[in-house]
């Protein structure tokens, strides 16, 4: 604990986007600042994020940006008018780390790797005067003190503010693994169940279908769903057929919806657009041009051009009597009914949905009601995106929402306040 003529002191436990961002904000508002880990180094799973080109944020106008938060759009939107995605932009730019925008809106550090980014970050960080402490792994609390596996055995640290950007349930291997739930469960605190987001499912293919197809992309393609109130979600994009189903960008912009559909149905209907560029009446006109002796394989192969995993896909959703009536199939190419069945299990997903519930904090500082001076951030929090830069803008914006709650509530409580 810090003494009256000492700065106040903050923890922070959790080394990645939120949490660093977090020590940033109470470093810089003049907080001594230790930051623990339970990995060896911090920002993994960031890193390992950037492996495909470092994703930051996105450059559509700010109603658009906050409506890819769904239910979440209000809360989310506290986050993103304190750090609005031009502001993380001009912060990376700050770090000496150019940024350009990509021909779909996306927003990449121009050399598109997370490495340098993370170095001058923890570079200015240190030099503010955050302490690092890894492998570090919190274990709760013991006689209101933090408590800490360390591989010198068990540590007991207290401080005046304390903020948790654990994560979610996603990519244990990196430190995502949920542990924290039963912890603040026990405080009393409400946490809604960890579930997959941004993930891949399962749909049950044949043997011949999964073995001839597994790994085959399907590109030019819409993937429609209708969400559990009855509305139907239509995305253009491109997935991959997988060994047990379906995963990729498309599937990861729909994971939220067909998630809920088979939470409560037990299973959810996709519908894919196998030519999202072709209208209707086009597509049943080649579908009932005469064909001679040609198969209807090769009928729609020569008009329309599907082939391959496609071509896979009508064989494997109808059955001979769709296959063979041409009204039928006309309507499947546009609009093809697939099963799915369950999602990946969540240690797969990209990131999670589920966490603290907004209703056990205190407004968007993050500060939990049932812990005065506790502070919660990024994924530990019950909000969900989809990828695109959207998850990584959320998680910097509520990291820092919670270091300047944290930073105001040390200031609050100094001698003489």
């Amino acid at each position: 604990m810090s003494t009256p003529d000492s700065p106040r002191r903050a923890i922070v436990i959790g080394g990645g986007p939120a949490g660093l961002m977090a020590a940033e904000i109470l470093s810089a508002g003049g907080a001594r600042v230790d930051l623990y880990d339970a990995m060896p180094s911090v920002g993994r799973k960031f890193l390992l994020a950037g492996k495909g080109g470092m994703n930051i944020t996105h450059s559509e106008d700010i109603d658009a940006f906050a409506g890819r938060y769904g239910q979440r759009r209000e809360q989310v939107s506290a986050w993103l008018d304190g750090f609005t995605p031009q502001q993380v932009r001009a912060w990376i730019h700050s770090l000496g780390v150019d940024t350009f925008v990509g021909s779909s809106g996306r927003v990449f550090p121009t050399d598109m790797k997370a490495a340098p980014l993370l170095r001058a970050w923890l570079h200015r960080l240190r030099e503010s005067g955050v302490r690092f402490h890894m492998r570090h792994r919190w274990l709760g609390w013991r006689d209101g003190r933090l408590l800490f596996s360390t591989p010198d055995g068990e540590l007991l640290d207290s401080a005046d503010a304390t903020v948790l950007a654990l994560g979610g349930a996603s990519w244990a291997r990196l430190g995502s693994d949920g542990a924290w739930v039963p912890l603040l469960r026990e405080k009393a605190v409400e946490v809604a169940p960890l579930a997959p987001m941004n993930c891949g499912f399962d749909c049950g293919w044949s043997e011949h279908f999964a073995g001839r197809h597994a790994g085959a992309p399907l590109t030019t393609v819409a993937l429609a769903v209708d969400d559990v109130d009855g509305r139907r979600i239509y995305r253009k994009g491109q997935f991959v057929v997988t060994a047990t189903g379906i995963e990729g960008s498309l599937v990861y912009a729909l994971s939220a919806q067909i998630r809920d559909r088979i939470a409560r149905d037990g299973q959810a209907i996709v519908y894919i657009d196998l030519l999202p560029d072709h209208a209707p009446e086009r597509v049943l006109e080649e579908v009932l041009r005469p064909r001679g002796s040609r198969s209807m394989s090769s009928h729609l192969q020569g008009r329309l051009g599907l082939k391959g995993v496609k071509a896979g896909l009508l064989h494997e959703c109808l059955d001979k009597a769709g296959y063979a009536n041409p009204e039928t199939l006309a309507r499947a190419i546009k609009a093809l009914p697939l099963a799915v069945l369950r999602p990946r299990p969540i240690d797969e997903a990209i990131s999670s949905g589920g966490g603290v519930r907004f209703d056990a904090l205190e407004g968007a500082t993050g500060m939990l009601r049932a812990l005065p001076g506790v502070f919660v951030a990024g994924e530990m929090v019950d909000w969900e995106a989809p990828t695109g830069g959207y998850l990584l803008t959320a998680c910097f914006g509520s990291g820092r929402a919670a270091g300047q709650g944290a930073l105001d509530w040390l200031m609050r409580s100094s001698p003489g306040n």
